[in-house]
């Protein structure tokens, strides 16, 4: 019999549903949740496939999913390329295939970890990050200001002024964070792609000033043809030249 298995965090509807259903099926095939307690180098894994949903936020799970995927399981999404991803390669990646996105910089972190010392560890920096440069590059106030690394709108700031900016910077820590374009949009979609097929795409309206987890709305006249069709394009094209086989896009 063949396993998968899953890794969740703070997820309570998909992942129970999902395993119930690959059980029900009664295909040969027996889902149940990943259970851990320390992994050996090179080892392997009862799981012919495991659905990551955390990985991103836990360092030990990226650790065991690597050796695992080694070993000869099938991981969703791939770790190894998960670890090299970040928004801000994703912003290089989406221009240079065509795919509007938000004028975007990648900023100097404002601090960093024992042992860097200034200015010698750093002496690839200039002295000065040039704000009024950078902000004029992403179109100006209010704009965007966030990790590269990172999701679920975590230490996501828009600022209206140089002050508010600087005040925002202060607080980021060792984090990489990014000026962002501000757009001012009028309708906001959410793809699910799931695999690399047409028919793995569904958008959706998303609110994100709506309470969690009540932020998806089966609206079908919310997009006209044309706009879906674009949103459901893009996504398809960043999933296969991203390699992942389950991601959402905004």
């Amino acid at each position: 019999m063949q396993k998968i298995g899953v890794m969740v965090g703070r997820e309570d509807s998909w992942p129970g549903a999902f395993i119930a259903e690959v059980n029900r099926r009664d295909l040969g095939i027996h889902a149940d949740f990943v259970k851990l307690d320390g992994t050996p180098m090179a080892a392997t894994s009862e799981y012919d496939l495991i659905v990551d949903r955390i990985s991103h936020e836990i360092p030990y799970y990226r650790a065991f999913l690597k050796t695992v995927a080694i070993s000869g399981t099938h991981v969703v999404n791939n770790p190894f390329w998960w670890s090299a991803d970040d928004k801000f390669t994703g912003a290089s990646i989406a221009t240079y295939l065509g795919i509007p996105h938000p004028r975007t910089i990648a900023l100097p972190t404002h601090s960093y970890i024992e042992g860097i010392i200034h200015p010698d560890s750093l002496r690839n920096l200039r002295d000065q990050i040039p704000w009024e440069q950078h902000v004029a590059a992403v179109g100006g106030f209010p704009l965007i200001l966030k990790p590269a690394w990172g999701g679920g709108f975590k230490s996501v700031y828009k600022v209206h002024t140089m002050e508010q900016l600087w005040e925002a910077y202060n607080q980021s820590g060792t984090e990489c964070m990014m000026l962002q374009e501000f757009i001012a949009w009028q309708k906001y979609a959410r793809c699910f792609c799931i695999g690399q097929r047409a028919e793995g795409v569904l958008v959706m309206k998303f609110d994100v000033s709506a309470p969690w987890p009540n932020r998806y709305f089966d609206e079908p006249d919310y997009f006209s043809p044309e706009e879906h069709d674009r949103c459901a394009e893009y996504a398809l094209t960043l999933s296969k030249a991203l390699g992942y086989d389950m991601n959402t896009y905004e």
